[in-house]
């Protein structure tokens, strides 16, 4: 009889915003098992929302998980390192420049920032919020949490929601401000040789200089680069395997069901929340037209064209977004090959990225 009070009380405690969350729990599974995007992160992640949201379920045990990895700024430094394993800096080690393309879509995160302000986000709030911009979750979490932003939740899951949603969202963007004769541009690829002591030096370099010049994203770009110097120093292979798999995929699970933490129906389901993710796609549509935009510009100065579309795989949402670029190359003219320069700038948005937060970060904390 107990049993069935105590039931019959969670049922009529029940509210409809609890309803909601467990609601989005239910999609975000069902878009990473039905349409495969970002399964590793939203599956944990919606099934966590609905666990979180279940009547007078006790949440230490997620809780303490959270404030272990995620407050601590632990699982985002690990995710990190098998990040910088994964990638191959060789495309844009063969063409520099295209660590310019990175740079330029970036623009969103500080156009999003003044935005969110004038929608009367405080600074803190609005430069966490911004960080959206960097199409890159670990970073979006590293900043959210070093500002304490209340929106954590929100934060998170759209950054992570938009970058699986890189190839929905991208290109009607691209469309809208490329003509058909841009987009049909080719670009010869003829690889230089990168040496394996330039693949080397490189991550213990970008290192020493992004720290030098964005002292707060010391952490996160050191992380990273240590993660690729494992990749390429031709010592620790199997930890580099590792890295890129167990580790990657371990961190990115639980730090997907710790980030249901916030999506508690009372933090999550607010008029706010609608907003962030309203200025999360804000962020990501500017990312990509100042991308291209700076694609555009060079053109008017430079012999050899550049396809503006390489512009818009400078966000940092790695490799979804030189894939975007390599097909809608391909769909334009089945023979121009973009793959290789739009990896470039890639991986060039995913160095930009974090030195974009150090500067987020470091830019926040001198004007209060």
């Amino acid at each position: 009889m107990q049993f069935i009070n105590e039931l019959f009380g969670n049922v009529l405690n029940f509210t409809w915003q609890e309803a909601v969350m467990i609601a989005i729990g239910v999609i975000l599974v069902t878009l990473a098992i039905k349409r495969e995007m970002e399964p590793t992160l939203l599956l944990p992640m919606g099934f966590g929302a609905i666990l979180v949201n279940l009547p007078f379920v006790n949440t230490e045990a997620i809780e303490t998980l959270f404030n272990a990895g995620i407050a601590s700024e632990l699982f985002p430094l690990l995710l990190f390192i098998g990040i910088g394993a994964m990638i191959d800096f060789g495309p844009l080690l063969s063409n520099p420049k295209m660590l310019l393309f990175g740079a330029a879509a970036q623009f969103g995160i500080f156009f999003t920032l003044a935005v969110a302000m004038l929608f009367g986000f405080g600074l803190i709030d609005a430069a966490a919020i911004s960080i959206i911009g960097a199409a890159d979750g670990p970073t979006s979490i590293y900043v959210a949490n070093y500002f304490g932003s209340q929106y954590q939740g929100a934060i998170m899951v759209a950054a992570y929601s938009y970058m699986a949603l890189v190839p929905i969202v991208q290109p009607p963007v691209i469309r809208a401000i490329t003509t058909h004769k841009e987009r049909l541009i080719r670009m010869p690829y003829s690889p230089h040789s990168v040496s394996k002591t330039t693949k080397i030096v490189f991550p213990i370099f970008v290192t020493i200089v992004a720290g030098t010049i964005a002292p707060k994203s010391a952490e996160l770009i050191g992380f990273l680069m240590f993660g690729n110097l494992i990749r390429e120093c031709g010592v620790l292979d199997s930890l580099s395997q590792s890295a890129q798999k167990e580790l990657a995929n371990l961190i990115t699970l639980v730090l997907g069901i710790s980030v249901a933490f916030k999506m508690q129906a009372d933090l999550f389901v607010t008029v706010e929340t609608l907003v962030i993710i309203a200025l999360g796609l804000v962020a990501f549509v500017f990312d990509t037209v100042g991308g291209v935009l700076f694609a555009k510009l060079l053109n008017l100065f430079c012999k050899n064209k550049v396809n503006p579309m390489i512009g818009a795989a400078g966000i940092s949402a790695f490799p979804m977004a030189s894939r975007v670029v390599h097909k809608m190359g391909r769909e334009e003219d089945p023979g121009n090959f973009l793959l290789m320069h739009a990896a470039g700038a890639n991986v060039g948005g995913q160095i930009a990225s974090v030195i974009a937060g150090g500067l987020i970060i470091t830019l926040v904390e001198n004007l209060l």
